[in-house]
């Protein structure tokens, strides 16, 4: 009698519990929090995967995940994720238990040189069983040390790693846990909790409601905490990056991640219409085929385009917005066109306007003639290439009238390259974007329009072009293209390995080192794309970013330093007149009178007289401890005369006549 009073007791205790658990789970009302609400306003980046674990484990076993997690900063990122794992996951079925689940991660600016990670895992109704703070106890050995303490109301867990001496911070709310090794994320996530902001904010909302959710991750960028997080990695300002911030409001993306570990996003941004009048014509304006990658060459580094219906319905739309936006800057924008238009006699939008078609790009380029930091080229198709040279010619008659720039045009390979001599144009009619080219040179390759500052700059494009070595012939480029849109407003398109050696260029001391060490965490992205077209009020962006082994990559775009050959004809003290065969010179400035170059402990190394970009005059050689090498007089780019030669004492060894 009494085992069947404990067997009912038994029942009746089981089946109170099982009601319970009918109650919390199904009859219950749900006070569920959204988990996007916990994260702090200030998060410049936020990741959520509905599938955390299975996403987590297509990522950590990629063949880029593989070898990323050997940079310092990948690893640091891959030992925090593993730490989150060792607590809340240390049996497999736990970790698939939490699958189902979504999960946020946030990177946020916690001082001017560095930065914390936010997690929020949903439990969804799980939260409510009282057991599970008392069951995080059973998940620890002996390795870590558990602590409370109460923060405004709300209990928040410590969890300590005697190994490591790091800590984590645990908080449940509600139906979410919050989690970060910076214990400041974890209060102002409760402090805010009540009133969330990141997740109230109208703009992220309509960013957050287009974005899928059926792919590995979804990420979210706001612009508005860019710039602080950027500026941790350097000191250095840049321009593109203060836009970002001033002129992107957010951007969201769902990422896929395929066999070969190519990222492919596809998402929304939306602009800040009050500072942005480029973006916003641009959104007004369609969208276009891109066609310039036929003349880009293949040592192209970045590959900026602009598209439209027409460049002249853009026009026109950038003029209106930038009236409407900011009257007193428009003003000025218009008197310093009608100064330049009434200067030379010119209508901006007749002879310069109509002729533009649907695409204008900026091209950096790795350049093979010269070591100019910053080989840039704007390119804009033209929709008749014969209006277009039609105008061109009156832009240089005025010129020629109205300054004292006489310079000629210099055949290169058949193309004619003239100096544009207008301060500013480009900067004035399109724009601050063209302020980089000021007084450019230009040539007509097809049906396309290039300028340069540098005239070597469109040499590169030009022996390109004629050797069929161009973007558009390039399988590895053609592939890549292949994954974007083919039709936008902005396409950006950048081969890693080669900005990366045009960026090392540039860099201060300090960053070439980081850079170095580096190196090969980075040019394993070889292509990156980018787009943005519009679509209602947003721009529907698309990123793209494939991977290669770094062997592959420095097999295909780090060019290997020649073997340096010793002449067969003779010993390694003989002279012959193979010293008079000099190579050809890249001058930048095709209207200076002399072309100076130097050796590296600053003696010059050789001078010579100019006559529009060519060798014309008296020329001069030396050797490193500054006596006299060569010398000669050169004619229309021909050598003439008695050419001699002489030893670093200054002796006359060799002359020869031509």
């Amino acid at each position: 009698m009494t085992k069947r009073k404990i067997l009912f007791g038994a029942l009746a205790v089981f089946t109170c519990y099982l009601f319970y658990l009918l109650y919390l789970f199904v009859i219950s009302p749900k006070t569920n929090l959204q988990s996007i609400y916990l994260i702090p306003d200030d998060a410049v980046f936020v990741m959520e995967s509905d599938r955390p674990v299975a996403s987590w484990s297509k990522i950590s076993e990629s063949r880029a995940w593989q070898h990323l997690k050997n940079n310092t900063y990948f690893a640091e990122l891959t030992e925090n994720i593993q730490q989150v794992d060792t607590i809340f996951n240390s049996k497999r079925t736990l970790f698939e238990f939490f699958d189902d689940r979504s999960l946020f991660i946030s990177i946020h600016t916690i001082s001017k040189k560095d930065y914390g990670i936010f997690y929020v895992l949903d439990l969804k109704r799980i939260a409510k069983l009282k057991l599970l703070k008392t069951y995080l106890d059973t998940l620890l050995d002996e390795g870590y040390v558990l602590s409370k303490r109460n923060y405004h109301e709300h209990e928040i867990l410590e969890v300590y790693d005697r190994s490591s001496k790091e800590t984590m911070y645990l908080a449940f709310i509600k139906n979410q846990l919050i989690a970060s090794f910076t214990h400041s994320l974890v209060e102002a996530s409760i402090d805010q909790h009540q009133e969330p902001v990141l997740g109230r904010d109208h703009n992220f909302i309509e960013i957050n409601q287009q974005v899928g959710y059926e792919n590995l991750f979804r990420l979210y960028v706001n612009y508005s905490q860019f710039n602080s997080y950027y500026y941790q990695f350097t000191d250095t300002p840049t321009d593109w990056v203060d836009a970002m911030g001033n002129n992107f409001l957010f951007s969201g993306f769902s990422f896929d991640m395929d066999a070969q570990s190519t990222l492919t996003a596809n998402g929304f941004t939306n602009i800040d219409y009050k500072n942005e009048n480029y973006l916003e014509a641009l959104q007004r304006s369609g969208k276009a085929k891109r066609t310039i990658p036929s003349i880009a060459p293949k040592s192209t580094a970045l590959y900026l385009s602009y598209g439209f219906d027409s460049f002249s319905e853009f026009y026109q739309n950038f003029m209106t917005v930038q009236k409407a936006n900011n009257s007193a800057e428009f003003r000025g924008y218009e008197a310093g066109i009608k100064k330049v238009e009434k200067f030379l006699n010119i209508n901006v939008q007749d002879n310069f306007v109509s002729w533009v078609g649907d695409e204008i790009a900026i091209l950096q380029i790795k350049s093979s003639l010269s070591n100019k930091e910053n080989d840039l080229a704007l390119v804009l198709k033209t929709n008749d290439v014969d209006q277009a040279k039609e105008n061109l010619d009156v832009l240089l008659r005025q010129i020629r009238k109205k300054t004292p720039v006489k310079f000629k045009a210099v055949s290169y390979k058949g193309h004619e390259i003239h100096f544009l001599s207008i301060k500013g144009f480009f900067k004035m009619v399109l724009g601050s974007r063209f302020k980089e080219f000021d007084k450019p040179y230009f040539t007509i390759i097809g049906a396309y329009v290039v300028f340069s500052d540098s005239p070597n700059t469109i040499k590169t494009i030009i022996n390109g072009y004629q050797d069929g070595s161009t973007l558009a012939t390039d399988p590895d480029f053609l592939s890549f293209d292949r994954r974007l849109e083919k039709e936008t407003s902005l396409h950006a398109y950048a081969n890693t390995p080669l900005l990366y050696d045009t960026f090392y260029t540039m860099a201060d001391k300090a960053t070439k080192s980081s850079l170095r060490q580096n190196k090969d965490f980075i040019i394993c992205f070889p292509q990156v794309g980018f787009q943005l077209t519009p679509e209602d009020d947003l721009f529907r962006s698309r990123l793209v970013v494939g991977y290669e082994d770094v062997a592959q990559v420095k097999k295909k775009y780090v060019a290997e330093k020649p073997e340096a050959t010793v002449s067969k004809t003779g010993g390694a003290n003989e002279i012959t007149e193979t010293v008079f065969n000099l190579p050809p010179i890249y001058p930048n400035d095709l209207t200076a009178k002399v072309f100076v170059s130097n050796y590296g402990n600053g003696n010059i190394r050789f001078k010579v007289d100019l006559k529009n970009g060519r060798k014309h005059g008296r020329y001069s050689a030396y050797h490193p401890n500054g006596k006299k090498k060569i010398t000669g007089r050169f004619k229309e780019d021909q050598q003439v005369g008695t050419w001699r030669y002489f030893d670093e004492e200054g002796n006359q060894m060799l002359k020869k006549k031509f």
